[in-house]
């Protein structure tokens, strides 16, 4: 009896066993497919290919679709799938089998381990063919360190129950071309509050996956046990490889500085005239912008020459010239062809005339000549801005020069006027950048600065990318020697070349300077990153462009009812709902068109129709843009420089509640490249309640010299920069009003809006 009631006993263990996998699978699930990036954790390397091309052995292959209707997606995916990783600023997507409570998301339950360094050191082939010895020394990074184990935590949270997808950010920018484990653990419940478990699939992975990735889940799981996480609390996982950003700025960079360029031209008069003018001689300039190719169509513009006297007697002369730059870009197109990160050459397409202004002091020269400050205009500005600053540069000892960036200026054809006291005048090309892009017989402002259909995920990267090649070259020009007044003596220092720029000038100032050696001091100010997000955050300025994006889409993204309203500022049309939240919680106040209120704010569960796919577009541009964004190459201006790229003394101004580049879009740069410390924040908010005259939106604090109002802000935070130039980078002052001004920055970074509606 004992025996049977033994075997009875066992039979129904032996029952349990076998129903085991069915009981497992009761529950809810983090899914772990490895067909589609939507059937598991992504990013994931399971959708690269090895590329013994690119620094990080892989490049990535994500499937195409039928391409007849979402024609958009699959010319995205084109250009994609040409980049050697994913993105450094990571969106994380888990799908799951059921609802979960998203509130038990958190860093502790959902998170990344750094596995070390990608860049490859055994000679050209794949890692499996490294031996033992070779592939330990691939986790070190750039600086020779090991950079594995690091924890980085998530933000931005959103759950999309239509698919059951949770989304989030990462909490940090990634080092580029560097591995990275995503880990879900346990700690992630379901909506009944039970504990979500791992897949038959995961938990089988040891046996069904095969090669390298399986290799390097061993190894994310190894990593996790490491930092204390039980592998059986380990419910799903994937291992990705970040991009190289600043690969191909470094090789054109080294192509730049090994040639010697011809010296600056200052004859662009007639019969090649020389375009230098003492500034007690010019009575007035006027700037004719093309802004219509065909037939040529001209916009006469008055260009504020006194402002050059704001500090009388500071500029002593004012000097038109050019030089030649190396054209990277394919046109039409307007797009850098993409090359392998470790193997590949950047092919120069053709040559740009680059036109500048440059602003001498008065005075006795130095006897090395006047240190100079390249100038970066802002969007839909050209380089006409810098007589708003060069007096208080000049006020200082310090020269100032300006081009324009890509797109910028309108029509080649424009001109500008010089009109001098004597009654005479000379006319000569101004050097606009703009072009008929689409067709239309326009020249718009920027036109030309983002890159031509197909590539229009590449959107301004490219653009920003040749600015900077042309920021590089004018630096090349000044070394060898700038002499204005043709007395045969240069009139520029060498040694002493800085930066400072204004919005958009600031974002690729940051580029810029993290690529270039020679410019070690420097000011930023009213910048954000990446540009996308500028768009998108920016109500008046930026967020429509980014609508006509969306509905230029094959088929168009625009979703109904838009956004009207971004924290009280009225956002024009075209209109969206991306339903999109800030960093660490903090409410989004929007207003919609149906006349709904309500705050988007982490984590979001998802209901609004459409906004999945605006996430997936924008997060794709940042990922595309990462090679020319300033939150991307903040890190190499102090925190990591790169190899032959010294610190820079840098300081990053920018005001409360900026309307064009959004606060959180500052502090991602900051936070990026360690940078607060180094930051002046101007407190619009208290200005603003002390004088209303002042206009709501302080983007542009640092160059309204030509609005009363705003001046005494203005040239208090001019002055600041003045001193730190001319100091060589040591001094920062404390501008005035001190109560407007906080030096630096009193922490925590503001990470919400702060407009003034």
């Amino acid at each position: 009896m004992a025996c049977c009631a033994t075997r009875i006993v066992l039979g129904s263990i032996m029952s349990l066993v076998l129903l085991w996998p069915s009981i497992v699978l009761a529950g809810v699930h983090a899914l772990f497919g490895l067909e589609t990036p939507t059937g598991g954790p992504f990013p994931s390397d399971q959708f690269t290919v090895a590329d013994s091309g690119h620094n990080t052995g892989r490049r990535v292959d994500l499937p195409m679709s039928d391409c007849a209707v979402p024609r958009s997606n699959c010319e995205d995916l084109a250009v994609i799938n040409t980049l050697d990783g994913f993105n450094a600023g990571p969106r994380l997507s888990i799908p799951f089998d059921g609802p979960i409570d998203v509130t038990t998301v958190t860093s502790k339950t959902v998170f990344l381990i750094s596995l070390g360094s990608a860049v490859r050191n055994c000679d050209v082939a794949p890692m499996r063919d490294c031996d033992e010895d070779q592939r330990d020394d691939r986790r070190w990074n750039d600086h020779g360190r090991d950079d594995g184990g690091r924890v980085i935590g998530i933000n931005q949270i959103v759950w999309d129950a239509s698919t059951s997808t949770v989304h989030v950010e990462s909490d940090e920018l990634l080092d580029q071309h560097t591995h990275y484990a995503l880990i879900v653990t346990s700690g992630v419940h379901a909506e009944n509050g039970s504990s979500v478990e791992a897949s038959e699939a995961f938990r089988r992975f040891r046996h069904t996956v095969r090669g390298e990735y399986k290799r390097a889940l061993l190894d994310a799981i190894r990593a996790a046990r490491r930092i204390g996480v039980h592998e059986r609390d380990i419910v799903t996982a994937s291992v990705f490889t970040t991009q190289s950003v600043t690969s191909v700025l470094e090789k054109i960079r080294d192509q730049i500085k090994a040639v010697t360029p011809e010296p600056a031209d200052f004859r662009l008069g007639p019969a090649e005239s020389r375009t230098v003018f003492s500034l007690d001689t010019v009575a007035s300039i006027t700037l004719q912008q093309q802004t219509r190719s065909d037939p040529p169509t001209f916009s006469r513009v008055t260009v504020n020459s006194s402002l050059l006297q704001l500090i009388p007697g500071a500029v002593g002369t004012i000097a038109f010239g050019k030089y030649d730059s190396p054209d990277y870009e394919v046109h039409p197109g307007e797009f850098i062809p993409p090359i392998g990160t470790r193997t590949g050459t950047p092919a120069v397409q053709g040559t740009n005339e680059i036109y500048f202004n440059l602003f001498l002091p008065s005075g006795p020269k130095p006897a090395h000549g006047w240190p100079v400050a390249i100038f970066g205009h802002g969007n839909n500005q050209d380089k006409n801005l810098a007589l708003n600053v060069a007096a208080t540069m000049a006020a200082h000892g310090v020269a100032t020069i300006a081009i324009n960036a890509v797109g910028a200026g309108f029509g080649p054809l424009g001109t500008l006027t010089v009109h001098r006291t004597t009654g005479d005048s000379v006319t000569f090309l101004a050097g606009g950048r703009g072009i008929d892009q689409n067709g239309d017989h326009l020249i718009e402002g920027n036109e030309g600065l983002a890159a031509a259909p197909p590539r229009t995920i590449i959107y301004r990267t490219d653009g920003i990318r040749q600015t900077v090649a042309d920021l590089m070259q004018l630096v090349r020009v000044i070394e060898v020697g700038v002499d204005v007044d043709g007395d045969g003596s240069p009139d520029l220092d060498a040694s002493r070349i800085y930066y400072f720029g204004h919005s958009q000038g600031s974002n690729y100032g940051t580029v810029f300077l993290g690529i270039d050696p020679s410019v070690k001091v420097a000011t930023l100010t009213s910048l954000g990153g990446p540009v996308i997000e500028n768009q998108r955050l920016a109500p008046s300025a930026g967020r429509p462009v980014l609508g006509q994006v969306l509905a230029s889409r094959i088929p168009p993204l625009l979703n109904a009812p838009g956004i009207t309203s971004l924290d009280g500022v009225a956002v024009g049309p075209p209109r969206f709902n991306e339903n999109f939240p800030l960093r660490d919680g903090i409410p989004l106040r929007v207003h919609l068109a149906d006349g709904t209120n309500y705050d988007i704010e982490s984590p979001v569960i998802n209901n609004v129709v459409g906004a999945m796919a605006i996430q997936e577009v924008v997060e794709n541009m940042k990922w595309v843009g990462r090679s020319g964004d300033p939150v991307a190459y903040a890190p190499y201006l102090r925190k990591t420089p790169l190899a032959g790229v010294p610190a820079k003394s840098v300081i990053y101004q920018f005001a409360k509640g900026d309307q064009q580049a959004a606060n959180p879009n500052a502090t991602a740069i900051l936070r990026a490249g360690e940078l607060a410390d180094r930051v002046t924040f101007y407190r619009h908010d208290l200005a603003f309640a002390q004088n209303p005259a002042l206009p709501k939106n302080p983007h542009g604090f640092m160059v309204s010299t030509d609005i009363a109002v705003f001046r005494p802000i203005t040239l208090a935070a001019q002055e600041q920069i003045g001193v730190f130039l001319d100091t060589d980078g040591a001094v920062i002052i404390q501008p005035e009003p001190a109560r407007f001004f906080e030096v630096p920055i009193v922490l925590p970074l503001p990470e919400d809006l702060n407009f003034i509606p």
